[in-house]
């Protein structure tokens, strides 16, 4: 019987713990892509290679690089948490179904805040990366902070400096809280980020914590576990419905069950600005894409694996903030890959 090995790698600044290096690989699985949801990826990789002797080989590039190398056909599979459209996807060849949902929060790094205690809205939060903020004590979040002593400090935004999901999914969310946002910047992986407001950018869901957590008056957005893991002082948000929510699981699944997955072709579903009264406004789902023709179905077979392995262990997601996939949706995306990812002369590559 062929033994397969995976090595798991990154080029982000992630905990070096979690990776795993085995003295030889008889077959790699390649994958590489979006940095939002690499903390679960790593914690599935380590439990799985303990279980099954498999491991993978993920270089965290960011979403934009992700969609690169699986249209070029260079891994095995490719990450994004900017979903493509069914067009993207026929074009390509592609399919693409979602992994996990998770949350991207503010944090900040502003003098005598602690976490959870700043609160801001979403158009308070576009005024800040458009410029319109430019001190800590401005009126604006003042207004929404009464109880707070704000310095007069200057806010600095920091930003993605790649092709980034993470970006898609924080400027949808911005055109959606403010008009303004929506007229004038607009949503995408990669976008001109006003000149107004002072930023610096960095690479990687890492790259934007470590400079706000090194950076005085700086503000980001990072997915939730980036936050937990370098102790970054998050904020609170105002929903849909007007309620101030901490970045909690509780808000998140709040915000994911409104997921209306049966209705989203070719899986491309965005999750922000949520209704109910504990959703926290900024949710996403991040999502693997592969090739419909698989040249290699032996190894398309084990990443498939891997991926179901994950979808019954959603625990360890649990664990990081992530949200799992429902049961439906996993009985959705099975069936999809059952009837989509074929070898080259036809045959099925999974078998439910």
């Amino acid at each position: 019987m062929k033994k397969y090995t995976l090595v798991l790698t990154s080029l982000v600044a992630l905990s070096a713990s979690t990776l795993i290096a085995p003295a030889m690989a008889a077959t790699t699985i390649n994958g590489a892509g979006a940095t939002f949801p690499y903390p679960v990826y790593a914690d599935w990789a380590k439990a799985y290679n303990q279980e099954t002797g498999v491991q993978l080989n993920y270089q965290a590039i960011g979403s934009g690089g992700g969609i690169k190398q699986i249209e070029a056909n260079t891994v095995d599979f490719g990450a994004s948490d900017a979903p493509l459209s069914k067009d993207e996807l026929d074009k390509n060849g592609l399919v693409q179904f979602p992994a996990v949902m998770g949350s991207i929060v503010p944090v900040v790094n502003v003098k005598g805040i602690k976490a959870g205690e700043l609160k801001l809205s979403g158009e308070a939060l576009a005024d800040i990366y458009l410029g319109k903020v430019k001190y800590w004590d401005d009126a604006e979040v003042k207004a929404l902070n009464t109880n707070l002593a704000l310095p007069h400090q200057m806010v600095i935004a920091v930003h993605r400096s790649d092709g980034s999901g993470t970006t898609y999914n924080y400027t949808d969310y911005l055109q959606r809280a403010s008009k303004t946002w929506a007229s004038q910047v607009g949503m995408g992986k990669e976008i001109a980020w006003p000149k107004a407001a002072t930023g610096l950018g960095g690479k990687g869901n890492a790259g934007v914590a470590n400079l706000v957590k090194r950076t005085p008056g700086t503000i980001g957005y990072v997915e939730y576990a980036y936050a937990e893991q370098n102790n970054l002082v998050y904020t609170q948000m105002k929903n849909k419905e007007g309620h101030f929510v901490k970045p909690e699981l509780a808000a998140f699944q709040a915000a994911a069950a409104n997921a209306d997955w049966s209705h989203a072709p070719g899986f491309k579903l965005m999750l922000n600005d949520q209704p109910g009264a504990q959703s926290w406004p900024m949710t996403a789902a991040t999502f693997i894409l592969m090739h419909k023709e698989q040249a290699n179905p032996a190894t398309a077979k084990e990443v498939l694996k891997f991926f179901q392995w994950g979808y019954q262990h959603g625990d360890i997601a649990t664990k990081l903030g992530y949200v799992p996939m429902p049961s439906n949706v996993v009985d959705m995306v099975q069936t999809m890959w059952s009837k989509e990812i074929k070898a080259k002369d036809g045959s099925a590559v999974y078998q439910q």
